[in-house]
C-alpha cells in the first residue's frame, strides 16, 4: 500500500468534512449529496472516456488504479548486490551454475535477462531483445497517464456543463421561486463534483503514474546494463563500479559486498 496516495486523498476528504461540519454542523452536508449533479459529471466523464479511448484500454483502469495505490519501488542497491552475487558466482562456475539462483529471482525482467545469458545469447541479442520489451512497457504506462490525464481534464469539464445545465432550469422555472435552491444546488454541486475529481483524485494520480513509470524504466535499465556486464565476462568489482553508478550516493554504501543471489 502506498501511504503517501493514501494520505493524500483521505487527509483532503476529512478536512473538507471537518471544514463543513465546522461550518454548518450535520445539516451543511445535504446540498453536497446531489445526485443529478453526480450522474451529470461521472457519468459525462466516463463517456468521454469511452469515446476517446477503445473499450480494452478503459477496462484496464482498474489495473492502473492498484498501481497507484499498492505498487512499491525497488530497492536499487539490492539490485545491484544480486548482479555482484551473480557474477562472483559466474566467475567461479559458469553461466550454467546459475539456472538455481534465477529460479529464486522475484523480478520477472531481470530472470529473463539473465536466463538469455544462460542461454548463450549473444551481447547485441540479448540488448534488442531487453530494449524492445523496454519500450513496450514505456508505450503501456503512457496510455495508463493518458487516461487519468483525461479523467482529469473532463470532470472539471463536465462540472461547468452540469452547473450551466443547473442554471438553465434555474432560469427556465424562475418564477417557481421554491425551484430556484433546488436547481442552484444542482448547478454548484456539479462544479464542487467536477473539480474535485478532477483536481483532486485523477491529475494527481496522473502525475504518480508518471513518478512509477519512470522508476520501473531507471530499475530496468540497471538491469539491461547488469545483464550485458554479467554477458561479457566482467569482474565482480567491474560490475559492482558500473552499476553502483545508477544510485544516489546515499544508497552506494548499502550495497553489499556478498549478498545472497535472491
Amino acid at each position: 500500500m502506498d501511504i503517501a496516495t493514501f494520505s493524500g486523498i483521505i487527509v483532503f476528504f476529512g478536512s473538507v468534512i471537518l471544514a463543513v461540519y465546522l461550518g454548518q454542523g450535520l445539516a451543511g452536508f445535504k446540498p453536497f449529496i446531489n445526485l443529478q449533479a453526480f450522474l451529470i459529471v461521472m457519468g459525462g466523464t466516463c463517456c468521454a472516456l469511452l469515446v476517446n479511448y477503445p473499450l480494452s484500454a478503459v477496462i484496464k483502469v482498474g489495473t492502473v488504479l492498484k498501481q497507484v495505490l499498492t505498487t512499491k519501488g525497488e530497492d536499487t542497491s539490492r539490485l545491484v548486490s544480486t548482479f555482484v552475487s551473480l557474477s562472483m558466482k559466474a566467475k567461479k562456475e559458469g553461466f550454467l551454475a546459475l539456472e538455481a539462483d534465477v529460479k529464486t529471482v522475484d523480478n520477472d525482467f531481470l530472470r529473463r535477462g539473465v536466463q538469455l545469458v544462460i542461454d548463450g545469447a549473444d551481447h547485441e541479442f540479448i540488448r534488442n531483445m531487453l530494449e524492445t520489451e523496454l519500450d513496450f512497457i514505456r508505450e503501456r504506462h503512457k496510455v495508463g497517464r493518458e487516461i487519468f490525464n483525461a479523467l482529469g481534464t473532463y470532470a472539471p469539464a463536465f462540472g461547468i456543463i452540469g452547473t450551466v445545465l443547473g442554471m438553465i432550469m434555474m432560469l427556465s422555472s424562475i418564477e417557481d421561486v421554491s425551484q430556484v435552491p433546488k436547481l442552484m444546488g444542482v448547478a454548484l454541486a456539479a462544479a464542487f463534483y467536477g473539480m474535485g475529481a478532477g483536481y483532486w483524485l485523477f491529475l494527481p494520480m496522473a502525475g504518480k503514474l508518471k513518478h512509477r513509470s519512470e522508476e520501473e524504466l531507471f530499475v530496468k535499465e540497471i538491469i539491461i546494463r547488469g545483464v550485458l556486464l554479467l554477458q561479457s565476462g566482467s569482474t565482480p568489482s567491474v560490475v559492482e563500479a558500473n552499476l553502483k553508478a545508477y544510485l544516489a550516493p546515499s544508497k552506494r554504501a548499502t550495497v553489499k559486498k556478498e549478498p545472497r543471489p535472491a
